[in-house]
């Protein structure tokens, strides 16, 4: 098998699979794992998903029929998606397609063997994913977002709306490790901008609203939501909180929700297939 079929453009950096997964398919993948990162019912998920199904049938990989695909929900909860990452592994796809940090981390916990290709990954390398961008290494490849040291920018943008800004908190995901590596990188850069930051670690809805309140009231302040926390089912009560406090109370909010447009999620979740396909021929 030449190397150039197994290498994809992924976000400005070239993944190549690795040698040693190559080696290990002899068979036809007669089934294809999805552990999303979204509950089953949350409405964008079930237009990523709409979007990875058309793209396989544009491959000729139709489920039901020459392929089946076995997918979870994890809903960005760490215990569901350990829960449900053992059970595909169980399954024996012959690939794992995983959305999200919180996913590929359940998945990479409890194997090694099996390819994992991910979309929506903040930092493949910074996430320990991956060893480098050009020779991943391992059983795992895929499309990212955007390099955690991009994060630091959300702070120079929240500075640029509101030039006094002295204070912000930032809105995160404690337990994933998307959440913790973002927050560094905006911390990193708050010292030259002359701001001091502070975590509001993110679990449920009523801490989130008691975080944001509590929040408002601080003179010069201002309020970053990371992808982290925002992710899935708490984007839609922050940017109304956010909302709302700004206007009763100044506080400005940079809300990281941009992946919501229907364009962005297409394509996002249009680009892992091809991976698949690719590995699923190389196995014929």
């Amino acid at each position: 098998m030449k190397r150039r079929e197994f290498i994809t453009l992924v976000g400005g950096g070239l993944f190549a699979w690795p040698i040693a997964v190559r080696a290990q398919q002899s068979e036809r993948i007669s089934r294809i794992g999805v552990l999303m990162n979204r509950a089953a019912d949350d409405p964008t998920g079930q237009v990523q998903f709409a979007v990875f199904q058309k793209s396989l049938q544009e491959l000729g990989l139709r489920d039901g029929g020459n392929v089946r695909i076995d997918i979870r929900w994890g809903a960005n909860i760490v215990d569901l998606e350990r829960k449900y990452a053992a059970e595909l592994v169980a399954l024996a796809p012959g690939v794992i397609f995983a959305s999200g940090t919180q996913s590929v981390a359940a998945l990479q916990r409890i194997t090694s063997t099996l390819p994992i290709v991910f979309v929506g990954v903040s930092d493949p390398v910074g996430a320990g994913f991956v060893d480098n961008l050009a020779r991943p290494g391992g059983n795992v490849t895929g499309f990212m977002l955007f390099e955690y040291s991009l994060s630091g920018k959300w702070l120079e943008l929240l500075k640029q709306i509101l030039p006094g800004v002295r204070q912000a908190a930032v809105l995160r995901d404690a337990a994933n490790p998307a959440g913790i590596a973002q927050f560094g990188a905006i911390r990193a850069s708050a010292t030259a901008l002359g701001v001091d930051v502070s975590p509001i670690n993110v679990r449920d809805t009523s801490e989130i609203e008691r975080a944001i309140a509590a929040f408002a009231h601080t003179a010069n302040g201002g309020l970053i939501v990371t992808p982290s926390a925002s992710e899935p089912g708490h984007r839609d009560l922050i940017i109304a909180l956010a909302g709302a406090l700004q206007a009763a109370c100044g506080l400005w909010a940079s809300v990281q929700h941009c992946w919501r447009r229907p364009y962005f999620l297409r394509a996002r979740f249009r680009r892992p297939v091809s991976t698949c396909g690719r590995l699923r021929r190389s196995r014929a």
